[in-house]
């Protein structure tokens, strides 16, 4: 009910209000700032003028000794691109795999300097539980990863990892463990 009280007070004499408004002068615009129209011609710009617009001869003679002549490649020719080339050869078979194809059909290789999440787990459970034998030397040689990035994820990513907070207080439950 009060949209259509305020409706009524906004719409109240609006064809009166709208003439009064269109009545009124206009306001006039602000005065531009006065510029000269054109530079005074002085004896420099006529000779900038003149080498623009005159013929150059030697870079024109330069100019109709250019042939270009293309042609499109043969379907049968076409090479493979540069990208693709560089690829097949950086890609590294899969060290380990789950049976029953979990993480998509025909993943049997990986980019060098990647790993797939089985190789990732294994490597990080590996390090962990033998990291003599698996020291980030024998990871980023097995794997052909960068070292920095060995390391970094050895530092960062530790794979099973429980701890549990002791409570702070004795009124505190705790979980009990099965005997």
């Amino acid at each position: 009910m009060g949209a259509r009280v305020a409706r009524m007070l906004r719409n109240f004499n609006l064809e009166s209000r709208a003439h009064l408004e269109l009545s009124r002068d206009k306001p006039r615009a602000a005065p531009r700032h006065p510029a000269p129209r054109h530079p005074a011609p002085g004896p420099e710009a006529s000779d900038v003028a003149e080498s623009i617009h005159g013929k150059n001869d030697p870079l024109l003679s330069l100019l109709k000794s250019v042939y270009v002549k293309s042609e499109d490649p043969a379907p049968s020719e076409a090479p493979k691109p540069a990208a693709a080339a560089h690829e097949e050869q950086q890609r590294r078979p899969l060290k380990f795999s789950l049976p029953g194809d979990l993480y998509g059909p025909g993943a049997v290789d990986v980019p060098r300097g990647k790993l797939s999440l089985v190789e990732a787990l294994r490597a990080l459970n590996s390090h962990k539980s033998q990291p003599a034998t698996w020291t980030p030397e024998k990871l980023t040689q097995e794997y052909s990863l960068n070292p920095k990035d060995t390391k970094a994820i050895l530092e960062f990513f530790t794979p099973f990892d429980v701890k549990i907070i002791p409570p702070q207080t004795e009124r505190a439950k705790q979980i009990k463990g099965s005997p």
